[in-house]
């Protein structure tokens, strides 16, 4: 990968953090920028942004600040509503490519918190793709999800079937953006790529996901709420073969197809598991069993996601195959160093 300069948004997220380390270790130089909401737990984000070099108490609002360790990256705290500041960081940097991973996510949350949704995903994203068009970028890469599917029955789910039935005010959000980015795209020629991700997995993840908070129950042997009475396939993706599959396609800028330069590609392992298949391996590395509390369908969810990766593959040879399992024992091998050492510190401050 030739050296690029490169905005990665949401970077002490999940997704975010892995790729901002990536494409670091790959030459570029990267800018990390996150709000560092209250979603779940902050000291998760700080322990992520504390891994790329950047220390709680040399963080302040809008300052960027230079990794302590790695040469190359670069954090600022910013949030994307904040319109003025975001576009003097495009003036300041000259950044070539911009990775939009920032996001409030979650399907259920977005029932009752609506308009966290509203600032984040819709008017954060705006700034982002009216930044993008202003300073010049080459390529804008975002991330959609699979939730924009919604009620399609047929599977895999190809790029080309109609998403116009989201189930979730999230998904809608997500449907939103690649609207929004389409139109840049064709008005602006703003090369953009849009990313539909699949039940991403794996250390460093995110405490609201079902592989997480499924593991944290198990392992503390209280009940796992299981919905849709466990009749659930999900297409559970390792966190490095998203990261992988993003490196690739910052290169492959789209051409016109046939008058906007945009390209939407899913993300996913292509091979849906049973939810209470997850539950069995989690029981197997964690050497206990999990205690089953069976409830209906949630609003807003869907019984089953699967990936056709087609384009992906022929577009940057690569698909993610990380078998679940493998995957699984290294969150699980994470989780537990992770939380011994919270639990480490909690007591070294309480005595």
């Amino acid at each position: 990968m030739k050296k690029l300069q490169i905005l990665v948004t949401g970077s002490a997220g999940f997704i975010g953090h892995h790729l901002a380390l990536a494409l670091q270790q790959l030459g570029c130089s990267v800018v990390g920028l996150d709000a560092i909401v209250s979603y779940y737990d902050p000291l998760l984000k700080y322990g992520r942004l504390a891994l790329q070099g950047f220390e709680q108490q040399d963080i302040r609002y809008n300052q960027l600040l230079a990794s302590r360790t790695r040469e190359g990256l670069s954090f600022i705290h910013l949030d994307l509503t904040d319109e003025l500041a975001l576009n003097h960081l495009f003036e300041a940097q000259q950044f070539d490519v911009v990775v939009n991973l920032a996001a409030q996510a979650g399907v259920r949350y977005s029932m009752d918190h609506p308009q966290s949704y509203v600032s984040s995903n819709l008017v954060g994203f705006a700034n982002v793709l009216e930044s993008c068009r202003r300073h010049g970028i080459q390529h804008l890469l975002f991330a959609s999800s699979s939730s924009v599917y919604g009620l399609n029955q047929e599977t895999p789910f190809k790029t080309s079937m109609k998403t116009d039935q989201p189930i979730s005010f999230y998904a809608a959000t997500k449907k939103a953006n690649e609207v929004m980015a389409y139109s840049y795209a064709h008005l602006y020629q703003l090369p953009v790529t849009g990313l539909r991700f699949f039940t991403v997995y794996g250390p460093w993840g995110r405490p609201d996901m079902a592989y997480y908070s499924f593991t944290k129950a198990i392992a503390a042997g209280t009940p796992i709420r299981v919905f849709n009475h466990g009749e659930m396939y999900r297409d559970f993706t390792y966190i490095d073969d998203v990261v992988q599959s993003i490196a690739r396609l910052v290169e492959v800028r789209p051409k016109p197809d046939p008058t906007a330069p945009y390209k939407l590609y899913n993300i996913g392992n292509s091979k849906p598991e049973h939810l209470l298949q997850l539950i069995a391996t989690l029981e197997r590395l964690l050497g206990r069993k999990a205690v089953l509390d069976l409830q209906p369908m949630q609003p807003g969810d869907v019984p089953a996601t699967f990936a056709d990766v087609t384009d992906l593959q022929a577009a940057v040879d690569y698909r993610p195959d990380t078998p679940l399992e493998e995957g699984l024992r290294k969150f699980v091998n994470w989780y537990k160093a992770y939380h011994e050492k919270q639990e480490l510190e909690h007591l070294a401050a309480s005595a």
